[in-house]
């Protein structure tokens, strides 16, 4: 199932924004009743259609973002590191996701600005030490993410939360899907048309199963929190006013704009 948060103008009378739904094959959204990670999966009588209405990032974690880092070989030796010997954690705040066709706005103390296109799971309950045999019973769903990064400062700082941080620096969207299993399905970064990053999922040091078991017995993990997995090799910068697309065969596609420098 394809589950997108939207906004919906007045006139169509489906109710106070932001709605959940169920995005059929036809481009018709069954309107659920309350957020379904919470609420569960439980369609009312009402339908829109996608042509009508705005897609918001379908979840904005109550909790927070855990990142995976350096978590394709070739990225980390674009970065001139060596492969972990276990997964590098960071987190991003909730303040910074946004959805689907929303700006990314590039921040005065920065002079560049990258993308690194991710998967991103979603987590469906409260979890902590959960065994890698069973990362599944705790997954809602999965979504594309956009670990936009501002290079300079991250150089400068020694550590990622400032360079990551930032308002804006979260895109999530443009859904969720509940039934993608990962494999080998190619993920790509487009910049202005021009394709910067491609890898398969498989090429993941670290698969889903080991992030969850790693993560959960790190910290607690809440219903909506977000992992994000890790970019394979190809980070550049997004010059201001470009437009970067993350894409995953089987999970659609997530476009967004830079803004113009701050």
């Amino acid at each position: 199932m394809r589950i997108v948060r939207f906004s919906a103008p007045a006139d169509l009378g489906v109710g106070s924004d932001p709605l959940f739904g169920l995005l059929n094959e036809s481009d018709s959204i069954l309107i659920l009743k309350g957020d379904p990670i919470y609420a569960g999966i439980t369609p009312i009588d009402k339908t829109v259609d996608l042509a009508d209405v705005r897609l918001l990032a379908p979840v904005i974690p109550r909790s927070k973002v855990v990142c995976i880092g350096k978590n394709y070989a070739d990225h980390a030796a674009e970065m001139n590191s060596a492969v972990p010997e276990e997964p590098i954690i960071f987190i991003k705040p909730n303040t910074a996701v946004i959805g689907p066709n929303e700006i990314i706005q590039w921040p005065r103390m920065s002079e560049r600005v990258d993308f690194e296109a991710e998967l991103a799971i979603v987590i469906g309950r409260i979890c902590k030490e959960v065994p890698a045999a069973k990362a599944n019973d705790v997954i809602f769903g999965y979504t594309l993410a956009n670990d936009v990064t501002a290079r300079d400062l991250q150089k400068k700082d020694g550590q990622w939360s400032r360079a990551k941080g930032f308002d804006t620096f979260c895109p999530l969207g443009p859904w969720i899907e509940t039934e993608f299993v990962p494999g080998n399905q190619r993920i790509t970064a487009t910049l202005n048309g021009e394709i910067k990053q491609s890898a398969t999922l498989d090429l993941m040091i670290f698969k889903i199963p080991q992030i969850i078991e790693f993560v959960t017995n790190v910290m607690t993990l809440l219903p909506g929190d977000v992992i994000l997995t890790g970019t394979p090799a190809g980070i550049a910068p997004m010059p201001a006013g470009s437009t970067i697309t993350v894409a995953i065969e089987g999970l659609g596609a997530l476009t967004n704009k830079v803004s113009t420098r701050g």
